[in-house]
């Protein structure tokens, strides 16, 4: 994913790569994005990087376990951070929150950046005015460290429809129960990133499915939320608030 954002914000005629942070460092950025080496090299102190390169964004797509000092850091350096990592509790959001305003530095967080799983959402939440009985069956790479996933959630905060809840003879066999909906999480190899909506009503279902065949599809909203959120206030979360 960090090879992917690097190439895009290359690739991108408005954007100019400054910086890259990873455990490992030493790399050209140029060389890692396939683009041909540039001379940035990838560093392993975010601080410190922060410090020398001032840049206006950064954009986080790391682990669960540390991007919310990430996140904390780049603020207290007046840069505004675009999130990508999942895993972010609302209490640490409720601080980032309060670290964005104190800082006077917009904050963005997107549980997904691809547009189609944008649409996905807002149909569900459409959907689930006339359908309520719903649940949701999302799939990702064996990788991904936290279950459910960020869009899961996202979704059913956005549906925000309760149905009551059904006896299970083996717990966990009819998924997570979050806001009176339920959540299945897959985590496979061969899998990207892929969610359906399952709609049930009288003597009719209703499917809205989307899929992320690479990580390219993500690409363009991490491009649009880097270029927009230094005009947004405070913490700003989910990509259609950009759309």
């Amino acid at each position: 994913m960090g090879r992917a954002v690097l190439k895009a914000v290359i690739d991108d005629a408005d954007l100019e790569l400054v910086g890259a942070v990873d455990i490992s460092g030493g790399a050209d950025t140029g060389e890692l994005a396939g683009t041909g080496k540039n001379g940035v090299l990838v560093e392993t102190n975010l601080a410190a990087a922060l410090e020398r390169l001032r840049p206006d964004v950064m954009i986080d797509f790391t682990r669960p376990d540390v991007v919310y000092g990430n996140v904390l850091t780049a603020l207290s350096h007046k840069v505004s951070p675009v999130v990508g990592t999942t895993g972010l509790s609302d209490d640490q959001k409720a601080e980032i929150k309060a670290a964005a305003e104190a800082n006077d530095t917009p904050a963005f967080i997107a549980p997904n950046f691809a547009i189609g799983a944008v649409l996905m959402m807002l149909m569900s939440r459409m959907a689930a005015k006339y359908m309520p009985d719903v649940e949701i069956i999302e799939l990702h790479h064996d990788n991904k460290l936290d279950a459910p996933s960020g869009t899961a959630v996202q979704t059913a905060a956005m549906i925000a429809e309760v149905h009551p809840d059904e006896e299970e003879k083996i717990a966990g066999a009819r998924g997570a129960a979050y806001e009176g909906m339920r959540i299945h999480s897959v985590r496979l190899p061969g899998y990207v990133a892929h969610q359906e909506v399952i709609f049930g009503g009288l003597g009719q279902t209703l499917s809205i499915r989307h899929d992320s065949l690479n990580r390219e599809s993500f690409m363009p909203g991490v491009v649009l939320a880097a270029k927009k959120v230094r005009g947004l206030k405070s913490l700003t979360v989910g990509l259609d608030k950009l759309l």
